[in-house]
């Protein structure tokens, strides 16, 4: 996809505003080349910077070049805690502004005094859905969202870079105010314990990954706030979270619903080597197998048809990625074969590097790159396009 966040920093630069009507226009423009190119959408991540800087009007002028295509605006909400029903009118708005279909990333409601938002949610993108906007979202099966750990600051405080965000939080002027609004954050996700360190990127502070910051102020008979500033400013920014705010009806709400589809929201990793450092959610490794075995089979939230189609033939429809996602002729030789009474996710947020039982094989582009649970080193994975 086309990153709103690269478009707006090439064209608008650092100057913490968004963009004139001119920029707009040259953004919009480099849209249309990067579709032509082979783009399937534009993304957008309005909670991290320079994305927050963005204003509907930008907003809908990069998603227009989309316009009866059927490649989607897909973005992180700019809100997905207190704010967050207004934070999907905004997105359900630009597409309504731009005429490009919607595509929200990861839908939740954050925080305990926010889950009655989930409910709501629903039902907005339902009547957007109604009324003629082509609307969907993914989610994924966890509890715990992930994220740097500087998102437990205001978006204010982290502009203009690394070192502005460090002075910042030296300045007696303006360390209260981030107090305030890092301890409102904390309360919406109930306790300290529920934001837990998972890597750093300095090897000197190892001894925090994995942890809960709660925890680790008990330990080392420090303040939690004290301790996360500390962690921040010794990493100089470099360290990553997993929060543990949503609700597991809430999660097995939005799995289910027709809208929905399902992702990780992950990267790839690997159980050894500099991809096995530290302890990141657990969603790397077990989201597909944990829908499939925890929810399709043992809770029985939907059937496995239903759960396949949501992994498969509906994000491949979603970005237009002809032969992907289906068993039909001339389509690619794309397999996972499982075994739905066994399969299961292994990862835990304590030990996630785990690899998931109940696959012993998986075939990319008509090549075997796992047979009888090993990896055959075959690399036959092509770059996907509309």
């Amino acid at each position: 996809m086309v990153g709103h966040g690269t478009l707006h920093a090439y064209v608008v630069g650092a100057s913490g505003r968004p963009a004139t009507e001119a920029e707009r226009g040259r953004m919009a423009a480099l849209v249309t080349e990067a579709v032509k190119a082979g783009a399937c959408g534009v993304s957008s991540g309005l909670e991290y910077l320079p994305g927050a800087f963005a204003d509907l009007d930008e907003l809908a002028a990069v998603a227009a070049p989309l316009k009866g295509t059927g490649l989607p605006y897909a973005t992180h909400l700019r809100n997905e805690d207190d704010q967050s029903l207004a934070a999907l009118e905004e997105a359900l708005n630009v597409g309504r502004k731009s005429g490009a279909a919607v595509h929200i990333s990861h839908l939740k409601a954050q925080g305990e005094r926010n889950w009655w938002k989930a409910p709501l949610m629903l039902e907005l993108s339902e009547r957007a859905r109604a009324g003629g906007l082509d609307v969907t979202y993914d989610c994924y099966p966890y509890v715990a969202y992930a994220t740097g750990l500087s998102n437990m600051f205001p978006v204010w405080a982290r502009e203009g870079g690394t070192d502005a965000f460090l002075a910042r939080l030296q300045d007696p002027a303006q360390g209260e105010r981030i107090k305030a609004q890092v301890w409102d954050k904390v309360n919406q996700l109930g306790t300290w314990d529920a934001v837990q360190i998972s890597n750093t990127g300095s090897d000197s502070l190892a001894w925090a990954r994995g942890k809960r910051l709660g925890q680790l102020a008990a330990e080392r008979q420090q303040d939690p706030y004290a301790l996360l500033l500390m962690l921040v400013e010794e990493d100089r920014n470099r360290s990553g979270m997993v929060g543990f705010g949503m609700s597991e009806e809430d999660v097995g709400r939005f799995l289910a619903h027709p809208l929905g589809m399902i992702c990780s929201d992950g990267s790839a990793l690997t159980t050894d080597g500099p991809l096995a450092r530290g302890t990141p959610h657990p969603r790397n490794y077990g989201t597909f197998p944990r829908v499939l075995g925890l929810y399709c089979r043992d809770r029985k939230l939907m059937s496995l048809e239903t759960a396949i189609h949501k992994m498969t033939g509906m994000p491949a429809a979603r970005l237009k990625l002809a032969g992907r996602g289906t068993i039909t002729p001339r389509a690619f030789a794309d397999f996972v074969a499982f075994d739905p009474g066994r399969v299961a996710d292994r990862a835990t947020f304590e030990q996630p590097h785990q690899y998931p039982v109940g696959i012993p094989h998986v075939m990319v582009n008509g090549q075997w790159v796992i047979r009888d649970g090993e990896h055959t080193q075959a690399q036959p994975g092509r770059v996907l396009t509309p």
